[in-house]
């Protein structure tokens, strides 16, 4: 009734099952005639496969879903029923050893997952019941139940944020079993709502359960005695989530909405795709070659057993006469017998101990990577790690690798190097003077001007201090900003409580803004305080935070400032931002960003726009209207994103640097001498991500650079695919036709007078690429596109979003010839393209473990890679090539001498005597030969 009461108000369809309704507290709303309570899931989690009831019969079943156990199921089974040459013991043994050991094995873990299970939903939760602090166990938490989570305590379920102990009404998690991610996170209180929960009376409505992490669309509904329910937004910003971890804040109390197998923890873990290396898939052609042959021998003794005893005298010889059953019996029924027998005879040409053996030569091999000492990385005290044994030898057979960037072949260790301001440049150095807190080696594009104005100076350094998310952490109790009277202690004592972000940009702007004499103090109550350089208090009422998203590229804020004056702050991408600020500032800041850009530093644009109080009033209720609606949330709040953020006013740009990882050139230079070519896949802009590949030396200052990209596009007037069509037709006549054919060997060769080749690609040329308007047409253009890239030394793929990293890897992937391809990354991002290729590789970077967890090997530096595919890539590979040849060689050996040996016993299914043995075959009475 409810909820066909508030699909008739905010106008949905009654019929509409895609969201719940919560109660909070469990107690019914005024409105309600006959409370009901919805029925849901409890909170137990189960991730164990079996029970003891259906362990045997299901562990039976998948293990014989295997090819290779079935076969020689089938044959135990006609060793009982038919008479047969050899024992039943002699396929029965094995196969009940190797079904034993891995039902134990499996059964085992699967022991130790019912373990982890019970300690999670046994462990000891606080639940507010009827005003009353009550204590049970995790797994009897219902949907509704207002629970209560202490500092340093992981979230039983997922919970919506009711009360925190803070006095700005926020809390900090950590996610770092979630997604990986080790930063600390903000989170919200529900706004306006009753300090004492007890009383308060309200119900939750939201989407139904699903796994991503970073999308929540919900509201509640406040119901007081006589008065309309008041409604509040919610988003993820309001939920904590399953086992993630309070962090900084002493107690928080939330509503559970999603409890059990229905939080997204649970919906996270459903596993992901089992990856079969290259031999394991030849092992299967190879056993059904073998298979072929052993049907074949079967067929052949068999019938010439048919032949041999249809001349006189050889089907009823004196000494083995036929019994009045064998002659009344079926000729074809016989027949048919026979090649059975014949099949047991020679079943050993199937190695059923091969699996077994390459299982353990595969998990004793990968200690070999994890014992070994050059990988150990003394600054995490961590080594390498090995998620998955079965893709050992892939690693020696890779063709392609596809790195990221950042965090990847750079440290992701950002230092602010400097700044433009209305088209001048300051540089910060160490030696300082009192001339405005800045250097006097400062450069400026002209001589005739040294700086820009104050006043646009301050502009600058107040949108680095306002525009981000960057939290104070705390490092000790009683330390307040309104009992420091001197603002150095101020300053001094935010660098010694540091800074909590999600992104290592926005701490190393904030701090850059620190060494210009404008310091962040933190956010109290929606009150967001600086220091300037006057060493006065400057605060900041913060009334909105347009979130930085990968498609925008540009985060913003809404600020009111203390002269009462509604400013909008904004920081992204050039190519975000230019587009939205007058033309003639952006010229003023362009040679800067490409300056810094071509050096390798990562740049951001700063601009800005002061909001009448129409226009704030209007954006106001539009940023409302859209957090309250339940359908097309995310769509509606871009919409009114986009629409405030033009027109805007561009202050400066910044350059923030990071540097190459360690041995990163010499890593790249090796993978490339040993034939394997190198796709960089980045998010960066294409000056800096061609800046750091120059670094590298995956581009060499001879290299040709052919590139596809917007810019390129653009060029001659005409139509984009008319342009792309004629690109692509040019690269390859230049780079496919026109080139000399390869050689063997090393790819790379500095005595070369061949003209080497680097392809250059941008995410929006991609997706033009792959998304023709017609099938032929694109894929006519993917033929190309691969093409043109095999034959280059290196490519880069800028301005790439994660889903198109994995199309790239995908593609080549499923090209000619099926290569073998390996992706590695350090961040969240990189995720997809670790799971689409064949061997997935995590950086134990600074953005996290989310790669490393999702990953099936992981090294903490990324010159590791180089020992880890040149060495034990390439021994594991030839150890598990000659293992399995050596298996089916002698398994070829044994049986070959028992098929010659039917041609002396008539054919008679006789096994061969054993060596030393001077007594006569049992179904024989001739003389052994």
């Amino acid at each position: 009734m409810l909820r066909r009461g508030l699909n008739r108000l905010f106008g949905g369809d009654e019929r509409r099952v895609d969201s719940r309704t919560v109660y909070v507290g469990h107690q019914p709303c005024p409105s309600t005639q006959a409370f009901v309570p919805p029925k849901f899931c409890d909170n137990r989690i189960v991730s164990s496969k079996y029970t003891v009831w259906n362990f045997l019969p299901k562990n039976l079943f998948e293990q014989f879903r295997r090819i290779a156990n079935f076969y020689f199921l089938i044959i135990f089974l006609v060793q009982v029923i038919v008479d047969t040459p050899t024992s039943p013991v002699t396929s029965g043994l094995p196969l009940f050893f190797v079904i034993t050991v891995t039902a134990i094995k499996q059964g085992y873990e699967d022991w130790l997952r019912h373990k982890a299970d019970n300690e999670v939903n046994n462990y000891p939760v606080n639940v507010l019941e009827n005003g009353r602090r009550t204590q049970k166990e995790s797994k009897k938490i219902k949907v509704g139940d207002i629970v209560e989570v202490l500092e340093d305590e992981t979230f039983p379920c997922d919970l919506i944020l009711l009360g925190s102990s803070r006095d700005d009404d926020t809390c900090f998690v950590t996610t770092a079993s979630l997604d990986g991610e080790s930063n600390h996170k903000t989170h919200y209180t529900v706004p306006d709502l009753e300090s004492d929960l007890e009383v308060l009376n309200a119900t939750i409505e939201c989407e139904q359960p699903q796994p991503d992490l970073y999308k929540f669309v919900g509201r509640m509904h406040i119901h007081k005695d006589g008065q309309e329910p008041a409604v509040r937004s919610l988003g993820p910003e309001n939920l904590l989530l399953k086992g993630a971890t309070l962090k900084n804040t002493r107690v928080v109390y939330g509503v559970a909405v999603y409890t059990g197998m229905e939080t997204k923890m649970a919906l996270n873990y459903q596993g992901k795709s089992q990856k079969r290396s290259v031999v394991e898939k030849s092992i299967n052609g190879f056993l059904l070659v073998y298979l072929c042959i052993l049907l074949s021998k079967a067929l052949v003794c068999t019938t010439l057993k048919y032949v041999w005893q249809n001349q006189r005298g050889q089907d009823e010889p004196w000494y083995n006469q036929k019994t009045q059953k064998e002659k009344e019996a079926n000729m074809f029924l016989k027949m048919f017998t026979d090649f059975l027998s014949f099949m047991v005879l020679f079943n050993f040409i199937i190695p059923v101990s091969m699996y077994v053996t390459v299982e353990m030569q595969k998990f004793l091999g990968s200690f070999f990577i994890t014992w070994d000492r050059d990988f150990y990385d003394r600054e995490i005290q961590e080594g390498a790690l090995v998620n998955t044994s079965d893709l050992n030898e892939e690693l020696g057979q890779v063709e392609y690798v596809f790195t990221d960037k950042t965090g990847t072949l750079t440290q992701n260790n950002m230092e602010f190097i400097e700044c433009s301001i209305d088209g001048f440049q300051y540089k910060y150095q160490d030696s300082r003077t009192e001339l405005d807190g800045f250097c006097v080696t400062d450069g400026p594009v002209s001589k005739l001007q040294q700086k820009a104005g104050r006043e646009k100076e301050e502009l600058f350094l107040r949108a680095l201090c306002l525009c981000h998310t960057v939290q104070v952490k705390e490092a000790g109790q009683g330390v307040g900003f309104a009992d420091q009277v001197d603002g150095v202690d101020v300053a001094s004592a935010v660098e010694q409580r540091g800074f909590i972000a999600s992104s290592p940009d926005e701490v190393a702007l904030v701090k850059g803004a620190m060494k210009y004499g404008f310091t962040f103090l933190g956010l109290e109550s929606k009150s967001m305080k600086i220091l300037n350089r006057n060493n006065k208090i400057e605060k900041y009422e913060l009334l909105h935070v347009l979130n930085f998203d990968p498609v925008r590229r540009r985060m913003s804020v809404i600020v009111r400032s203390p002269d009462g004056e509604t400013l909008l702050f904004c920081k992204g991408a050039d190519s975000s931002i230019f587009p939205r600020v007058r033309q003639e500032e952006v010229e003023r800041i362009r040679m800067h960003v490409e300056r810094n850009a071509t050096e390798g530093y990562r740049t951001l644009c700063v601009a800005y726009k002061r909001l009448t109080d129409e226009v704030f009033a209007r954006v106001d209720a539009e940023l409302r209207e859209a957090r309250l609606a339940l359908q097309d949330r995310e769509e509606r709040l871009v919409a009114v994103y986009n629409q405030v953020e033009k027109g805007m006013n561009l202050i400066g740009a910044t350059a923030v640097e990071d540097r190459l990882q360690e041995e990163a050139a010499e890593t790249m230079e090796a993978l490339q001498s040993a034939g394997i070519k190198v796709w960089v896949l980045t998010g960066d802009k294409m000056e800096t991500a061609k800046s750091t590949c120059y670094a590298c030396r995956l581009f060499q200052r001879s290299t040709e650079l052919l590139e596809l990209t917007v810019r390129t596009l653009e060029e001659g007037g005409r139509k984009r695919g008319e342009r792309l069509h004629e690109l692509l037709l040019d690269y390859h006549k230049r780079a496919v036709q026109d080139a000399p054919p390869p050689k063997g060997g090393v790819t790379r060769t500095w005595s070369s007078a061949a003209q080497e080749y680097g392809f250059i690609i941008d995410g929006t040329t991609l997706s033009l690429l792959l998304n023709a308007s017609s099938d032929v047409v694109s894929s006519n253009y993917r033929s190309l596109f691969l093409q043109i890239c095999q034959n280059c030394t290196a490519v880069l793929c800028c301005r790439m979003a994660p889903l198109q990293k994995a199309q790239i890897v995908k593609m080549v992937k499923n090209s000619k010839g099926n290569p073998i391809t390996l992706s590695i990354g350090d961040g969240a991002n990189d995720v997809s393209m670790i799971l689409e290729a064949h061997v997935g590789i995590g950086i134990k970077g600074k953005e996290g473990r989310q790669a490393v967890r999702n990953s099936d090997y992981a090294i903490p530096k990324l010159k590791h890679l180089k020992k880890l595919l040149l060495a034990h890539g390439h021994l594991y590979y030839v150890r598990i090539a000659h293992l399995v040849q050596y298996f089916f060689y002698k398994n070829l050996c044994f049986i070959l001498p028992q098929f010659l040996y039917q041609f002396f016993c008539g054919y008679s299914q006789q096994a061969p005597p054993q060596p030393f043995d001077p007594s006569p075959p049992s179904h024989c009475t001739t003389q052994p030969i």
